[in-house]
C-alpha cells in the first residue's frame, strides 16, 4: 500500500485525536498489514528488522496505536524503536519475553501508558514528546525499568508522588520546564538511582538536603538559574562522584555548600559568576581530583583555599580575572598535575608561588602579563621539578635571562609564541631538557650576546620549529638568524639600558621620609622610561624625579637617574623596591632594595600596683605595640632573679599579655618592670607588688626561768606584712608597768629588771595587723637566790657588771659606727636603683577586697590609739621605763588605771632622774639574742636614768634618725628575707641606741603620755655627764660605781644603793 500524499496525512492526524472513526480505520489497516506477517514470523512491512532491533522509526505514521504490534513480535526482538513518528497515545500490550528497550523519541505523546504490565522492559526513552507531568501510576507497568529518559518534554515540577518505588538507575529530566523540586521527590528511588540529569531547566533554588540518594554517583544541573547555593544543599549524596553545574550564573557559594560530598572527584563550575576561591565552599571535598572554574570572574585565591582539597590533580582557572598570584595561592596542592591559568590578567607572581607544586606536569600561562617573570632574574618557576610542559605565549616577553627557567629540570615542551622577544641570554635553556621549542619573533637584537643562539638551535634540531629573525642592526633587519654569519654578531654599542647604580636597602622610622635612587645608561637616544615596583607590582601614585645627562667617559651615552621619594612612611610602605628602565630595545631590572619601617614600642597595657595575700595568685598585665612587634620581658627589682621562677611558680601567657605568680610568698614582693623592646628601641613600666601576710611568730615562744633580782627578757619575735603591732598582757589582764619594765624592738622584747616573785606568771603577746590577730603565751618563773642577800656578792656582781658594761659599750660603739657606714653606702645605692625603677602607679597601700579591717578597736597604722604602741613609729622609743603606777593596757580596751606602752612614748619628752646604780648579775643562756640582750641589760639598773636639757634636742634627733636607718625594729618584708644574713651584733647596737626614759616628779612637770617631742641620749653624753657628777668616794672606789645626776635627784629611792657604794 503506497503512502498517501503529505497533505492527505495531515488532516487525519488532527482528526485522530478526537474522532473515534479515524482510529478504528487505522487500527483495521494496521491489523491487515501486520497480523499476517506476524503470524508468519515476518517483519512488519513499515518496519525493518535487524535482530535484535525492530526499527519502526521515521515512518511518519499518524496512527495513535498499532494493532499489528498487539500480536507477538518477531522472535528475539530486544529493542523497539518507534522514534520520529506522530504517535500521541499507546495502549497496546507488548507481549514479548525478549523485549527490553523501547524508544519513542520525537513523537507527540502526552502521557506514559502502555496497557498491561511489561516486566522485561529495562530502558524507556521518551525524548522530545509533549508529556506535561510524571504520574507514578504509569510506572506500575514497568517493574524492571532501570533507565528512563524524559528529556525535552514540558514537565514543570517533580512531586513526591511522581515516582513509585522502583529500581530505576538512570533518570534524565533535562531540557524541561522544571522550576520546583519538592522535598523528597526522589525518595522512592533512593535505593537504586545512580545518575540524575536536570540540565536546561528553570530551577532557581535547590532546597537543602533535597537529595537523599545515598547511591547516586552523577548529578548534572547545567544551564539552570541557580544563583546561590546554600550550605548543606547536597547533603545525603554520600556516593556522588561527579557534579556539573555549568552556566547557572552562580555568584555565591556559601560555606559548606558541598559539605557531605565526601567521595566526589569531579566538580565543574564553568561559566558562572564566582569571584573567589576559598576553603569555605570547598569544605568537605577531600576526595576532589578535578576542579573546573574557568569562565568565571575569580579575582582572588584565598591563602588557605585548598586546605580540604589536597588530592586535586587538575585545576582549571582560565578565563578569569586573576591579577596576582600570592605566595600562598597553591599551598597544599602537592599532587596537582595540570594547572591552567591562561587568559587571565596576571601581572604579579610572588617569589616561590609554585614551590608547593612539586608534582605539576603542565602549566598554562598563556595570554597574561608576566613578562617581568621571565625578564627579571627572579626564578619565578623555582620548585617545579616535575614540569614537562610550559605555555607562555602572548605574555609580551621582550627578553629572556639566563635564570628565567632555573628549576625546570624536566621541561620538555616550551611555547613562547606571540612574544616580541629581542634578546636571549646565553645558557637560558641549559637547565631544561627541551624536546620541543615553539618560538616566533622578528624583533631580535643580533649582537654579540646572541651569537650563541644560532649554534644552539642547530645542535638541538630546533631550526625547523622556530621562526626567528633580526630587527637590529639595521643592515640585518628581516634576516633569519639561521642565515646570519657568525662574524656579523658584534657589539658596537649598548642600546639596551644598563643599570649602573642600584637602590639600596633602607631602614626608616615611622613618620619619616625615605629616598631610593636608581641610575642606568644607554647609547641609544630612543625614548627611555623608568618605573618603580614594590613587591613586583608597579607603583603608580608615587613621587618620582627623573634626570638625564650626557656623559663621555666610556663612549657616548645618556645617563638616566630616577629618585623615588617616600614621605611620612608607614608600615604599608615596607617591601622590596626595584626600578625598571625601558627603551625601544628592551628593559633592565635593578636589584631589589628592602625598605623596613620601624616604630618605637608603646604600651597598650601597663602593670598596676598590686596588693595580695600570701598563697594567692598575682596577675600582672603588660602589652605593647610597635613595629616590629616588641618582645615583652620582665624584671624584678632591676634584675632577672625571680624567686618565683626558681621555684617554678612563675607563668607567662604571651597570648593574653599576662604574667602570673602562683602561690605568692613574701620574697615575691618588690618592683616588677615590664620591658618592651624591638629594633627601634625599648621602654619599661613598673608596678609594685605588695604581699600581705597574717601575723605569725617567727620564733616559738619560750618560757623563762630567772633568779630573783636578775633581768628577765621575754621575746615575741613577730612576722607579718604589714608589720604587726604588739601588746602585752599578764595573767589575762592588764600588764602593770613599773619603772622596772622596758620594751624594746617595737615591743618584741619585754625586759623586766630586778625580777621579783610578783613578776612571775603568764605573759601574753598579742600581735595584730590588717589581716588579723595572733596570740602567744610565755610563762615566767622567778626563783629565789640566797646570794642576793650578801653585800659582798652584790659588790662582786657590780664589779662583773661594770666590766661587762665597758666591754659592751666598746663593742656597741664599734658596731654602730661600722653599721652606720655600711648602711649609708647601701642606702645610697638603693636610692640610685630606685630612681631607675621608680615609675610606679601609686604608693598607697590598697588592700584586696577580701581582707577585712582589724583596726576598728586598735586605730590605724598612722594614727596610734591611746594606750597602745605604734610599731612603725621608729626606733627611738624601744627602751623606756614607764612612770610608776601605770598599767600596760590589754587588747580588751578596758578602762581603769592609765596604761603605758611603747606607743605612749612615741616622740615624747620624758625626763629621767639621775641615780647611782650598781649592775646586777645576769646568767647567760644559749639563745644568741638572749645573750646579747642580757649583756646589754647589765648597764641598765633599775633606778638610774638620764635626762637631757631641751637644747640637746637637735643633736638627739639626728641620732634618732641615724639609728632608725641602721636597723628596723621588725624583721618585716625585705629584712626578713635576709634574716639569716644579719649578724647578732646589729641587735646589740640597735638596742644600745634606744633611750632610757623616766618621768621627773621633782621638776613638777605633768606626765606627758602623748607628747610628740622626742629626746634621745647618746652613750658619749651619758658617760661624760656621769663622770662630772660623781662623788669623790665613788671615784676612788676599786669597784666601778657610776653616778648620774640631774637637777632633781630622789635620794630616798636610792639610799640603800648609795650607802653600799660609799661604804665600799
Amino acid at each position: 500500500m503506497a503512502p498517501a500524499p503529505q497533505g492527505v496525512r495531515e488532516e487525519p492526524l488532527l482528526d485522530c485525536r478526537s474522532g473515534p472513526l479515524s482510529r478504528l480505520l487505522f487500527l483495521a489497516q494496521a491489523v491487515f498489514l501486520l497480523l499476517p506477517a506476524a503470524r508468519a514470523g515476518l517483519c512488519p512491512a513499515p518496519c525493518s528488522c535487524r535482530i535484535p532491533l525492530l526499527d519502526c522509526s521515521r515512518r511518519k505514521l499518524p496512527a495513535p496505536s498499532w494493532r499489528a504490534l498487539s500480536s507477538p513480535l518477531p522472535p528475539d526482538t530486544a529493542s523497539l524503536d518507534l522514534s520520529h513518528n506522530r504517535l500521541s497515545n499507546w495502549n497496546i500490550s507488548l507481549e514479548s519475553q525478549t523485549l527490553q528497550e523501547v524508544k519513542m523519541n520525537y513523537n507527540e505523546l502526552t502521557e506514559i501508558y502502555f496497557g498491561e504490565p511489561t516486566s522485561n522492559i529495562t530502558q524507556l526513552s521518551l525524548i522530545h514528546n509533549l508529556i506535561p507531568e510524571i504520574n507514578a501510576e504509569a510506572f506500575q507497568f514497568y517493574p524492571a525499568l532501570e533507565n528512563l529518559d524524559l528529556s525535552s518534554n514540558i514537565i514543570s515540577e517533580i512531586k513526591t508522588s511522581s515516582f513509585p518505588r522502583m529500581q530505576l538507575k538512570y533518570l534524565n529530566l533535562s531540557n524541561n520546564r522544571i522550576t520546583i523540586l519538592e522535598a523528597g521527590c526522589f525518595d522512592n528511588l533512593s535505593s537504586s538511582l545512580l545518575v540524575v540529569k536536570l540540565n536546561r531547566n528553570r530551577i532557581s533554588m535547590i532546597p537543602p538536603k533535597i537529595f537523599k540518594l545515598p547511591h547516586l554517583q552523577f548529578l548534572e544541573l547545567k544551564r539552570n538559574k541557580i544563583k546561590v547555593i546554600e550550605g548543606l544543599t547536597f547533603q545525603g549524596l554520600d556516593s556522588l562522584r561527579s557534579l556539573k553545574m555549568q552556566r547557572n550564573g552562580i555568584s555565591k557559594l556559601k560555606d559548606g555548600a558541598f559539605f557531605g560530598l565526601d567521595n566526589m572527584e569531579e566538580l565543574e563550575l564553568e561559566h558562572n559568576n564566582l569571584t573567589e576561591v576559598n576553603k569555605g565552599w570547598l569544605y568537605g571535598l577531600r576526595m576532589l581530583q578535578q576542579l573546573y572554574v574557568s569562565q568565571n570572574a575569580v579575582e582572588r585565591i584565598s591563602p588557605d583555599a585548598w586546605e580540604f582539597c589536597q588530592r586535586l590533580s587538575e585545576l582549571d582557572l582560565s578565563y578569569n580575572q586573576l591579577t596576582r598570584l600570592d605566595e600562598s595561592a597553591f599551598v597544599g596542592l602537592s599532587l596537582l598535575e595540570k594547572l591552567n591559568l591562561g587568559d587571565n590578567r596576571v601581572t604579579h607572581i610572588a617569589d616561590g608561588v609554585f614551590r608547593f607544586l612539586s608534582n605539576l606536569q603542565t602549566l598554562n600561562l598563556r595570554n597574561n602579563e608576566i613578562s617581568w617573570a621571565i625578564e627579571d632574574a627572579s626564578e619565578a618557576f623555582a620548585g617545579l621539578t616535575s614540569l614537562t610542559k610550559l605555555i607562555l605565549q602572548g605574555n609580551q616577553i621582550k627578553s629572556i635571562t639566563k635564570k628565567a627557567f632555573i628549576g625546570l629540570e624536566s621541561l620538555e615542551h616550551l611555547d613562547l609564541n606571540n612574544n616580541a622577544i629581542m634578546s636571549i641570554q646565553e645558557n637560558a635553556f641549559s637547565q631544561t631538557r627541551l624536546k620541543e621549542l615553539i618560538l616566533n619573533t622578528s624583533s631580535l637584537l643580533c649582537d654579540c650576546h646572541l651569537k650563541w643562539l644560532l649554534q644552539w638551535l642547530v645542535d638541538n634540531n630546533f631550526q625547523h620549529s622556530v621562526n626567528v629573525s633580526c630587527a637590529h642592526p639595521e643592515w640585518l633587519a628581516g634576516q633569519s638568524i639561521l642565515n646570519v654569519d657568525l662574524k656579523d654578531f658584534v657589539c658596537d654599542d649598548f642600546l639596551k639600558p644598563q643599570i649602573r647604580m642600584h637602590p639600596e636597602t633602607t631602614v626608616a622610622l615611622r613618620g619619616t621620609n625615605a629616598t631610593l635612587t636608581c641610575t642606568a645608561v644607554s647609547s641609544s637616544d630612543s625614548p627611555t622610561s623608568t618605573v618603580w615596583r614594590k613587591d613586583s607590582e608597579i607603583l603608580y601614585d608615587v613621587d618620582v624625579e627623573n634626570f638625564v645627562r650626557y656623559q663621555q667617559q666610556a663612549g657616548e651615552a645618556l645617563e638616566y637617574t630616577s629618585v623615588l621619594h617616600l614621605f611620612n612612611v608607614n608600615f604599608t610602605d615596607e617591601g622590596k623596591y626595584q626600578c625598571i628602565v625601558t627603551n625601544h630595545f628592551g628593559s633592565n631590572y635593578s636589584l631589589k632594595a628592602k625598605l623596613t619601617v620601624n616604630e618605637m614600642p608603646s604600651f597598650l597595657k601597663t602593670p598596676m600596683d598590686l596588693t595580695i595575700r600570701t598563697g594567692a595568685m598575682a596577675r600582672l598585665e603588660c602589652a605593647a605595640e610597635g613595629h616590629p612587634a616588641p618582645q615583652i620581658s620582665w624584671q624584678k627589682d632591676g634584675g632577672t632573679d625571680f624567686p618565683a621562677a626558681r621555684e617554678r611558680r612563675m607563668h607567662v601567657m604571651p597570648e593574653d599579655d599576662v604574667f602570673f605568680i602562683a602561690n605568692v610568698k613574701i620574697e615575691d614582693m618588690g618592683i616588677y618592670s615590664c620591658m618592651a623592646q624591638n629594633r627601634a628601641g625599648g621602654l619599661s613600666a613598673n608596678a609594685s607588688l605588695t604581699v600581705l601576710e597574717t601575723p605569725s611568730f617567727i620564733r616559738p615562744l619560750e618560757d623563762k626561768t630567772v633568779t630573783r633580782g636578775e633581768t628577765a627578757v621575754l621575746q615575741c619575735i613577730a612576722g607579718g606584712s604589714p608589720a604587726p603591732r604588739l601588746n602585752w598582757t599578764k595573767d589575762d589582764g592588764p600588764l602593770l608597768v613599773t619603772e622596772r619594765h622596758f620594751f624594746a624592738a617595737a615591743n618584741q622584747l619585754l625586759i623586766i629588771v630586778d625580777a621579783g616573785l610578783e613578776d612571775a606568771g603568764k605573759y601574753t603577746c598579742i600581735m595584730s595587723n590588717t589581716l588579723g590577730t595572733e596570740r602567744g603565751h610565755i610563762y615566767l618563773n622567778v626563783i629565789s637566790s640566797p646570794n642576793c642577800d650578801s653585800s659582798q656578792s652584790s659588790i662582786g656582781h657590780e664589779d662583773d657588771g661594770w666590766t661587762t658594761v665597758g666591754i659592751v659599750i666598746i663593742v656597741v660603739v664599734c658596731c654602730v659606727v661600722g653599721t652606720s657606714l655600711i648602711w649609708v653606702i647601701v642606702i645610697y645605692h638603693m636610692r640610685r636603683k630606685n630612681e631607675d625603677y621608680s615609675i610606679t602607679n601609686t604608693e598607697e597601700l590598697n588592700l584586696p577586697a577580701d581582707i577585712p579591717s582589724y583596726l576598728s578597736s586598735q586605730g590605724t597604722l598612722s594614727e596610734p590609739q591611746e594606750g597602745y604602741s605604734n610599731s612603725e613609729a621608729g626606733s627611738h622609743q624601744q627602751l623606756m621605763p614607764p612612770t610608776s603606777g601605770y598599767l600596760h593596757k590589754g587588747t580588751d580596751g578596758g578602762t581603769g588605771t592609765r596604761v603605758i606602752c611603747s606607743d605612749c612614748y612615741d616622740n615624747a619628752n620624758i625626763y629621767s632622774r639621775t641615780r647611782e646604780y650598781c649592775p646586777y648579775t645576769y646568767i647567760a643562756e644559749e639563745d644568741v639574742l638572749d645573750h646579747t640582750l642580757s649583756g646589754l641589760m647589765v648597764q641598765m639598773p633599775k633606778e638610774t636614768y638620764l635626762a637631757h636639757a631641751p637644747q640637746d634636742a637637735p643633736i638627739l634627733e639626728s641620732l634618732v634618725s641615724s639609728a632608725d636607718r641602721e636597723l628596723a625594729a621588725f624583721p618585716a618584708n625585705h629584712e626578713r628575707i635576709n634574716e639569716k644574713k644579719l649578724p647578732s651584733t646589729q641587735m646589740n647596737s640597735e638596742t644600745l641606741q634606744r633611750p632610757l626614759w623616766s618621768a621627773s616628779k621633782e621638776r613638777g612637770l605633768p606626765h606627758p603620755p602623748f607628747s610628740q617631742q622626742p629626746v634621745i641620749e647618746s652613750p658619749q653624753l651619758h658617760q661624760s655627764e656621769g663622770l662630772a657628777e660623781s662623788g669623790p668616794d665613788c671615784s676612788t672606789s676599786s669597784m666601778p660605781c657610776q653616778r648620774l645626776h640631774d637637777h632633781a635627784f630622789d635620794f630616798s629611792r636610792t639610799r640603800n644603793i648609795q650607802d653600799g657604794c660609799e661604804g665600799t
